[in-house]
């Protein structure tokens, strides 16, 4: 029963791949080949290599080296600094970007673009790897340094490999995000394989050229995940109790305190400050800041409603992927879980027009309803909630599972009384996760949304990219004030996760 549920939810997910490739074979060969050969192909491409890499890295380092300081060493105000490093995490990339374009223009560059979305995902690594730190016995690194090693060689013998799994699963996250941006990098002026797929449609709507292009994004995104499965392994790392007592060895950072509080505050000032600076700046003197209180507080209700039930909804579907990869490992349950991730390297665009055709030929009454928005919330950010339950379902020992068994539960009952309530941290998380990252899409909710759904994001997007700053300031606000609670509750729930 549950492998059937699991090939579902995978035909589900790959139901947009399905559709670029039935498209794309539209196209003939050489037509195909022509069209990806000319040289604009090749600067879009090595375009979104490059910022695929510097982004990936850049936010994998921040991330991990922020969780090292917060978790490791002596730095004053830890919890502070903690709050400070996820707080990124509640600024959509969009927001972010129209915070800097709105400030600088010389942002728009390569540079510009790399640190903008690193200033916007590195939270998703940051997160992860506090919470394995956490996690991590405290032990395995007090007897690596009682044999002589230093703080950086514990670090990177036995601290980095232990958490590599979260830090790799951070970091998957980000090259997907960073392969499917749109509305940040369309505001920076950085042209990427999204940019031009969404400028294609706009042109040809539905045209086979636009879904090659999404077929490249997918091939870059099997590409990341098989080095993501090949770097993390076959290792089981579940354990029972809660390994030694005592808090873990900190670093003395003596004379590099100072330069390390300048670089958390400066990381602060660059993710936090910047954005949230310019939306007052252009609320309160922007000449198009005109607050409709009423159309406002609609968008609001509209996206706090369809948060929540993506959230939801991705993170119910994803239980029995999770628990097939980690339970029932083999090659078809990798294969299943592997699936989830293929359509979130698409534009939402892409997802969306794939829906939007399948539900006019198959079930036409679900067209424009609220049930096909939330199953592309669910394709589009499933990678997330899988993600963020693995991490926690790794760490629940199967040992617990065999004793409930041969007690009398049946499997049902072991899952309800035993499993669930252990990952339910992850399940949590999950659902503020998805639900973050609902909130702020754009593109699938305006072509599945039924007529007259307004949300923060689309109306911000709507009055920005019109160049109204001040009009948008208000919706901006707003989305940031919306995702503060689930940014906090993944801070806390990445503290928690080690108790």
């Amino acid at each position: 029963m549950l492998l059937l549920v699991g090939l579902a939810v995978a035909g589900l997910a790959l139901v947009p791949l399905g559709y670029v490739i039935a498209t794309t074979a539209e196209l003939g060969r050489q037509e195909a080949v022509d069209f990806l050969w000319r040289p604009r192909i090749g600067e879009l491409l090595w375009n979104t290599v490059r910022l695929l890499v510097a982004g990936v890295a850049a936010s994998t380092v921040l991330g991990v080296a922020g969780a090292w300081i917060v978790e490791r060493t002596d730095v004053p105000g830890r919890g502070w600094w903690h709050g400070v490093l996820c707080a990124p995490l509640a600024v959509p990339a969009f927001v972010n970007g129209y915070g800097w374009v709105s400030t600088t223009h010389a942002v728009q560059s390569f540079p510009g673009a790399v640190m903008v979305v690193t200033l916007s995902y590195y939270p998703l690594v940051y997160l992860p790897t506090v919470a394995a730190l956490r996690r991590l016995d405290p032990g395995v690194e007090e007897v690596a340094t009682s044999l002589g090693r230093s703080g950086w060689g514990v670090f990177t013998r036995v601290t980095l490999p232990a958490v590599s799994p979260a830090v790799l699963g951070g970091a998957l996250l980000v090259g997907l995000h960073l392969l499917a941006e749109y509305g940040a990098l369309q505001l920076l002026n950085y042209p990427t394989l999204t940019t031009a797929i969404l400028q294609q449609y706009a042109t040809v709507f539905n045209g086979p050229e636009a879904t090659l292009l999404a077929l490249v994004l997918v091939t870059f995104c099997l590409l990341l995940l098989g080095i993501e499965l090949l770097l993390r392994g076959r290792r089981r790392r579940a354990r029972v109790g809660s390994g030694a007592s005592g808090h873990p060895l900190r670093i003395q950072l003596g004379r590099l305190k100072l330069p390390v509080l300048a670089a958390l505050t400066g990381v602060a000032l660059w993710a936090l400050a910047v954005p949230l600076g310019a939306l007052v700046r252009w609320l309160l003197r922007g000449t198009s800041a005109t607050v409709d209180v009423g159309e406002l507080s609609a968008a609001t209700a509209t996206t706090l409603g369809l948060a929540l039930a993506g959230g939801v909804t991705a993170t119910v579907i994803a239980v029995p992927v999770v628990w097939l990869a980690v339970r029932h490992r083999g090659l078809l349950t990798t294969a299943i879980e592997r699936s989830v991730y293929t359509a979130s390297a698409m534009p939402g665009i892409v997802i969306a027009l794939a829906l939007v055709t399948v539900s006019i030929r198959v079930v036409p009454t679900l067209y424009q309803t609220v049930v096909v928005l939330l199953l592309g919330y669910a394709i589009l950010f499933l990678p997330r909630a899988v993600v963020s339950v693995r991490s926690t379902f790794e760490l629940v020992p199967p040992g617990l599972e065999d004793v409930a068994r041969n007690l009398g539960c049946t499997g049902p009952a072991v899952a309800r009384r035993v499993t669930l309530p252990l990952v339910l941290p992850g399940l949590t998380a999950a659902t503020a996760l998805v639900g973050l990252a609902v909130a702020t899409e754009l593109t699938a909710t305006l072509l599945l949304a039924p007529l007259g759904t307004n949300t923060l994001a689309t109306q911000f997007w709507s009055d920005a990219s019109a160049i109204a700053y001040g009009a948008a300031a208000p919706y901006g606000l707003a989305l940031v004030v919306l995702s503060i609670p689930s940014t906090w509750l993944l801070g806390s729930l990445s503290l928690r996760s080690g108790t």
